[in-house]
């Protein structure tokens, strides 16, 4: 019987370089000889392509539209046969992905009710737990002075918003304290060192070296 695979999310704001540190994780795993896959959310599906219209403003909508939509695009994300994150798993794959639903509580809940973000939430959570999810922490001028070197800026990407998304961040970690296995990680400007103490949190999920 083939073991499940491990899942691993990257949250954070933007700038604070989730995309480099879970590239950077996956090679190391593979070196390793773990069978490893990333994705990312929103996902490449219609749920996600829509997302992304809504995010870069081309598609002008609400707060809780966004959020009703992150929603189905994580349940498809989670189950869909031919690219869900779920049979992956269960063929042995460890799944790392880059936002999960920490990323809908802290940018949803920033504006409208977070019991109404958790609620919509509530099936993903139910289906489909990390078993570790690795917080980049990066002050919001810094993660917006990486941002503004991008060519297209999107909703939330200002510093007021970004400010206010890192503390909600922090104040779902406390909400959750226990029930969720978070690891909160410094960025760095060496993304070297930033990786370092990512691999130390993985290691131990997979009990000593991976």
């Amino acid at each position: 019987m083939t073991e499940k695979g491990k899942f691993i999310v990257f949250e954070g704001t933007d700038g604070s370089g989730k995309t480099t540190q879970m590239k950077l994780l996956a090679d190391y795993l593979a070196g390793r000889g773990i069978d490893v896959e990333t994705t990312h959310e929103p996902t490449c599906s219609p749920f996600g392509t829509l997302l992304r219209q809504c995010m870069s403003k081309k598609i002008d909508t609400n707060e809780r539209t966004i959020a009703a939509l992150f929603a189905a695009d994580r349940i498809d994300h989670i189950q869909n046969p031919a690219t869900g994150m779920l049979p992956k798993l269960a063929a042995g794959k460890t799944v790392l992905c880059d936002r999960y639903y920490f990323s809908s509580y802290a940018y949803n809940g920033g504006f409208v009710p977070l019991d109404w973000v958790i609620e919509l939430n509530r099936p993903a959570a139910e289906l489909l737990r990390p078993d570790l999810i690795l917080f980049l922490d990066i002050p919001a001028e810094d993660g917006m002075a990486r941002v503004g070197r991008r060519t297209e800026i999107e909703r939330y990407e200002n510093l007021e918003r970004q400010k206010l998304i890192r503390a909600k961040y922090f104040e779902v970690f406390e909400r959750f304290r226990g029930e969720e296995n978070i690891v909160i990680v410094k960025s760095e400007r060496e993304k070297e060192a930033t990786q370092e103490k990512i691999r130390r949190a993985v290691d131990a999920l997979f009990g000593g070296e991976a």
